[in-house]
């Protein structure tokens, strides 16, 4: 009695296991493709912008990505462009959503890191100074000679001025290069100048006349203003710097060991298949500010390496 007791109970305990919640999700990862052991495919990007904005935009490409890679792939936030060059390095972040500045600064660190992807806007992208209107301060016109917006800069002078983030590309390392290519050096300024933290304080700032002047990226400029949160009574833009590589995509060389050496490859095409006329392809393109994506190469950030290693942004 005992032995056929003991059988019944061995019997009961395999049906349960059958349908246990651990081999539910076996057959979930035998569905979509992946395996349960599967490591995740780690992104994540500088946070230049509002934060909950960035959680949008990452949540709904992870997703995408994670389709079309057949592997998890998660987003992980960062707290300041250091952190995001200092995670890429010691692996805690697979890719990154770089500017020109941070991307180089990562990719010196990381031998064999690769720079895959840039929206369409970012073989060309620009800067945008803004003043507040209360300074008198006046746009410089786009057809302006280079010699009349240096002296028209010169008017920048004696006034208090913002960059964002340190180590922002679009919102301090080029605009600092025009300036110097103007002849303004940052002991120009009036008292030290600010690191605002981001391209959407800059514009606080300056309209709320906390700094006379600023600068920043032109694609959140624009965004803002087609969405109506730039007080143009307040704050104008004066100026538009000549184009420059920004933006950009760079990937961890260690992929290629945990997914095969195709997936930088995979990668690219995932990116460079977004579709606006997919509606959800489209709501990810809309977030980045893109038509579309396209592939980009180490060698297009020469330019900025140099620019961060002549005003000291990038040392040996």
């Amino acid at each position: 009695m005992p032995r056929m007791l003991n059988l019944l109970i061995l019997i009961l305990m395999g049906l349960l296991t059958a349908c246990s919640p651990q081999n539910n999700s076996q057959t979930t990862h035998q569905q979509s493709g992946t395996s349960p052991s599967t490591p995740p495919f780690v992104i994540g990007a500088i946070p230049d912008q509002d934060p909950e904005k960035l959680q949008r935009l990452y949540g709904d490409l992870a997703a995408y990505l994670s389709e079309k890679l057949g592997v998890p792939v998660e987003y992980k936030p960062v707290t300041d462009y250091t952190a995001a060059v200092t995670a890429f390095r010691v692996g805690d972040l697979d890719m990154v959503w770089f500017g020109g500045l941070t991307g180089v600064q990562a990719r010196l660190q990381v031998p064999g890191a690769q720079a895959l992807v840039q929206r369409d806007i970012d073989a060309e992208f620009h800067s945008i100074f803004i003043a507040n209107t209360s300074t008198g301060l006046q746009p410089i016109a786009d057809t302006d000679e280079w010699d009349v917006v240096r002296e028209k800069l010169g008017a920048l002078k004696g006034h208090t001025f913002t960059f964002g983030s340190e180590s922002s590309t679009s919102g301090r390392l080029m605009p600092q290069y025009f300036l110097s290519q103007a002849g303004i050096e940052l002991t120009d300024f009036k008292g030290e100048p600010g690191f605002s933290g981001s391209h959407d304080k800059t514009i606080e700032l300056v309209t709320a006349g906390a700094y006379d002047a600023g600068v920043l990226n032109e694609q959140v400029w624009y965004s803002r203003l087609q969405t109506g949160d730039v007080d143009l009574a307040k704050v104008q833009a004066i100026w538009r710097t000549p184009a420059y590589h920004d933006y950009h995509w760079v990937i961890h060389p260690d992929v290629i060991t945990r997914y095969g050496t195709d997936f930088p490859q995979k990668v690219t095409d995932a990116f460079t298949a977004l579709n606006a006329a997919d509606s959800t392809q489209a709501k990810i393109l809309d977030m980045f500010g893109a038509t579309q994506f396209i592939p980009t190469t180490n060698a297009n950030y020469d330019h900025i390496e140099a620019v961060g290693r002549q005003i000291g942004k990038i040392v040996d």
